[in-house]
Protein backbone atom coordinates (compact mmCIF):
# COMPACT_ATOMS: atom_id res chain seq x y z
CA UNK A 1 0.00 0.00 0.00
CA UNK A 2 1.26 3.45 -0.90
CA UNK A 3 1.22 5.93 1.97
CA UNK A 4 1.49 9.65 1.41
CA UNK A 5 4.16 11.84 2.96
CA UNK A 6 1.57 13.67 5.06
CA UNK A 7 0.38 10.39 6.60
CA UNK A 8 4.00 9.47 7.35
CA UNK A 9 4.41 12.84 9.08
CA UNK A 10 1.33 12.25 11.22
CA UNK A 11 2.45 8.74 12.19
CA UNK A 12 5.95 9.97 13.02
CA UNK A 13 4.49 12.77 15.15
CA UNK A 14 2.32 10.30 17.04
CA UNK A 15 5.40 8.18 17.80
CA UNK A 16 7.42 11.19 18.95
CA UNK A 17 4.58 12.43 21.14
CA UNK A 18 4.09 8.96 22.64
CA UNK A 19 7.78 8.83 23.54
CA UNK A 20 7.69 12.34 24.99
CA UNK A 21 4.33 12.33 26.77
CA UNK A 22 3.32 8.68 27.10
CA UNK A 23 -0.04 9.34 25.46
CA UNK A 24 -1.39 11.22 22.45
CA UNK A 25 -4.64 12.98 21.65
CA UNK A 26 -5.56 14.85 18.47
CA UNK A 27 -5.03 18.21 20.19
CA UNK A 28 -1.43 17.20 20.93
CA UNK A 29 -0.88 16.67 17.20
CA UNK A 30 -2.51 20.04 16.45
CA UNK A 31 -0.09 21.71 18.87
CA UNK A 32 2.95 19.75 17.64
CA UNK A 33 2.44 20.28 13.91
CA UNK A 34 0.57 23.58 13.94
CA UNK A 35 -2.25 22.21 11.76
CA UNK A 36 -5.91 23.05 12.24
CA UNK A 37 -8.14 20.86 14.38
CA UNK A 38 -10.34 19.90 11.40
CA UNK A 39 -7.30 18.88 9.32
CA UNK A 40 -5.95 16.68 12.10
CA UNK A 41 -9.39 15.20 12.72
CA UNK A 42 -9.76 14.23 9.05
CA UNK A 43 -6.24 12.78 8.98
CA UNK A 44 -6.85 10.72 12.14
CA UNK A 45 -10.07 9.36 10.63
CA UNK A 46 -8.20 8.27 7.48
CA UNK A 47 -5.37 6.71 9.50
CA UNK A 48 -7.94 4.85 11.61
CA UNK A 49 -9.85 3.64 8.55
CA UNK A 50 -6.62 2.35 7.01
CA UNK A 51 -5.68 0.48 10.17
CA UNK A 52 -2.63 2.54 11.13
CA UNK A 53 -3.99 3.85 14.44
CA UNK A 54 -6.63 3.10 17.04
CA UNK A 55 -8.48 5.63 19.13
CA UNK A 56 -10.20 4.77 22.40
CA UNK A 57 -13.36 6.31 23.82
CA UNK A 58 -11.30 8.97 25.64
CA UNK A 59 -9.60 10.05 22.41
CA UNK A 60 -6.23 8.45 23.15
CA UNK A 61 -4.41 7.52 19.95
CA UNK A 62 -2.34 4.36 19.66
CA UNK A 63 -0.21 3.26 16.73
CA UNK A 64 -1.21 -0.16 15.40
CA UNK A 65 1.48 -2.54 14.15
CA UNK A 66 1.43 -1.20 10.60
CA UNK A 67 1.41 2.42 11.81
CA UNK A 68 4.28 1.75 14.20
CA UNK A 69 6.34 0.18 11.41
CA UNK A 70 5.96 3.26 9.21
CA UNK A 71 6.45 5.73 12.08
CA UNK A 72 9.60 3.94 13.27
CA UNK A 73 11.05 3.83 9.76
CA UNK A 74 10.50 7.55 9.19
CA UNK A 75 11.66 8.57 12.68
CA UNK A 76 14.83 6.48 12.28
CA UNK A 77 15.51 8.21 8.98
CA UNK A 78 14.88 11.60 10.59
CA UNK A 79 17.32 10.94 13.44
CA UNK A 80 19.99 9.53 11.12
CA UNK A 81 19.74 12.39 8.63
CA UNK A 82 19.84 14.93 11.45
CA UNK A 83 23.04 13.26 12.71
CA UNK A 84 24.54 13.34 9.21
CA UNK A 85 23.78 17.02 8.73
CA UNK A 86 25.18 17.95 12.14
CA UNK A 87 28.33 15.95 11.36
CA UNK A 88 28.64 18.15 8.28
CA UNK A 89 28.54 21.22 10.53
CA UNK A 90 24.88 22.22 10.12
CA UNK A 91 23.24 23.63 13.27
CA UNK A 92 20.98 21.12 15.07
CA UNK A 93 17.85 23.19 14.37
CA UNK A 94 18.49 23.49 10.62
CA UNK A 95 19.64 19.86 10.47
CA UNK A 96 16.33 18.68 11.96
CA UNK A 97 14.32 20.89 9.58
CA UNK A 98 16.25 19.66 6.56
CA UNK A 99 15.94 16.04 7.68
CA UNK A 100 12.14 16.49 7.61
CA UNK A 101 12.38 17.61 4.01
CA UNK A 102 14.28 14.58 2.72
CA UNK A 103 13.41 11.69 5.05
CA UNK A 104 10.49 10.54 2.89
CA UNK A 105 12.14 10.59 -0.53
CA UNK A 106 15.44 8.71 -0.14
CA UNK A 107 15.79 5.24 -1.58
CA UNK A 108 16.63 2.42 0.82
CA UNK A 109 19.98 2.06 -0.96
CA UNK A 110 20.93 5.72 -0.43
CA UNK A 111 19.73 5.68 3.17
CA UNK A 112 21.78 2.52 3.84
CA UNK A 113 24.90 4.21 2.48
CA UNK A 114 24.20 7.29 4.62
CA UNK A 115 23.98 5.09 7.71
CA UNK A 116 27.31 3.42 6.82
CA UNK A 117 28.90 6.83 6.33
CA UNK A 118 27.60 8.11 9.67
CA UNK A 119 28.93 5.03 11.45
CA UNK A 120 32.36 5.44 9.85
CA UNK A 121 32.44 9.17 10.58
CA UNK A 122 31.49 8.66 14.24
CA UNK A 123 34.10 5.89 14.61
CA UNK A 124 36.83 8.14 13.22
CA UNK A 125 35.88 10.88 15.72
CA UNK A 126 36.54 8.58 18.69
Amino acid sequence: MVIHESAEDYLESILVLQERRGHVRSIDIVNELGYSKPSVSIAMKKLRENGYISMDTEGLITLNESGMAIASRIYNRHKSLTRLFTLLGVSPEVAAEDACKVEHDLSDETFGKICQFIEQAEQSQK
